[in-house]
């Protein structure tokens, strides 16, 4: 029998297109550029009100001061163990409602949402106005009551507790929005689900699984609330307390060089832990470690739902199947 042969034609070739020719923005570079200026000119016109001082000359006595200024270490310290404080109170608060959110009905997301963004509505003033009547309220009525030790032991002025309650309230907004971001890039559900097939109980799940593939956005959660503490006045300062922001404020009248100084500090110290909390999120993260696992429980997930299955009796695949059987006059 001749075997049959087929000539393949060839295709017409594509025409080659020529290389576009990118024309150089300028207008990038000038945006930049303005941006740079809006920006930089401030901060150096306020470094050189610091350094310069009338029929004087240059010098440096606004920096070298800054540390044995009365206060100032301990303002900072205080602002930075209320920011570590908050950032764990509303880490510890939004991540497990979140989780749980992603977890449940759809319908609760509005809920989280519309609670966490609440803040934004309410302003400090109007905040730090029902704080400061509770405090004043609740002594008087509790008196005889263990409460009373308690309204007292949230207003300790070496770590005020009503502060990082404030402060955690006021950042709601911006963790939800940090958060909630790096959740829509996660699969939870399924992470949930085969970290809970291998064995792990919720915490290890929250701990072991969602945190490590969430780690830029805790970064990100964590550097806007740090800003936010540092930089936050009102509420402190109409609760007579003294934290970092309030301190610059009351130095300025008697020291204003060493007030800009201190304030260029402040942003350089925020600068550098954002660096800090920025490294954090991008370094090698464990969310590889943690798709793995994923993959793990998932396969099997599916390993012991295919178990039960195949010991089921029924056909096998390799049987041959029956011949048809023929029918008279149909052949």
């Amino acid at each position: 029998m001749a075997a049959l042969t087929t000539t393949a034609r060839p295709e017409a070739a594509a025409p080659v297109k020529a290389p576009r020719r990118t024309r150089p923005r300028y207008w990038r570079g000038a945006v930049l550029a303005v941006a740079g200026l809006y920006f930089i000119t401030p901060l150096l016109s306020s470094f050189v009100f610091t350094v310069h001082v009338p029929n004087q000359g240059l010098t440096f006595e606004a920096y070298s001061g800054i540390l044995s200024a009365d206060g100032f270490t301990e303002s900072l310290f205080l602002s930075l163990s209320l920011a570590a404080a908050t950032i764990a109170l509303a880490l510890l608060l939004v991540v497990p409602a979140l989780v749980a959110v992603r977890l449940g009905p759809p319908r609760l997301r509005a809920v989280v949402e519309i609670v966490c963004m609440m803040p934004l509505v309410v302003p400090p003033i109007a905040l730090v106005t029902g704080i400061a009547t509770v405090l004043r309220w609740g002594p008087e009525h509790f008196s005889r009551t263990p409460l009373y030790q308690t309204f007292l032991a949230v207003q300790n002025e070496s770590f005020p507790v009503v502060l990082v309650l404030a402060y955690t309230v006021l950042a709601l907004p911006f963790v939800h929005r940090s958060l909630d971001a790096g959740l829509r890039a996660v699969d939870v559900p399924t992470l949930v689900e085969a970290a809970r097939n291998c064995g792990a109980s919720r915490l290890q799940v929250i701990v072991s699984v969602i945190l490590p593939n969430l780690r830029s956005s805790l970064a990100g959660a964590s550097f806007l609330t740090l800003a936010l503490v540092l930089g936050e006045y009102t509420v402190a300062s109409l609760l007579g307390f003294r934290p970092f922001a309030v301190w610059i404020v009351s130095v300025s009248g008697a020291e204003a060089r060493m007030s800009v100084a201190v304030s260029l500090l402040s942003l350089l110290i925020t600068w550098a832990l954002l660096l800090i909390l920025s490294r954090a999120g991008t370094g090698p993260s464990a969310s590889a470690a943690a798709g793995a696992v994923g993959a793990t429980g998932a396969v099997g997930a599916v390993g012991a739902t295919a178990t039960p299955a195949a010991t089921t009796p029924g056909p096998s695949a390799t049987t041959p199947a029956a011949a048809p059987i023929p029918v008279p006059g149909k052949e």
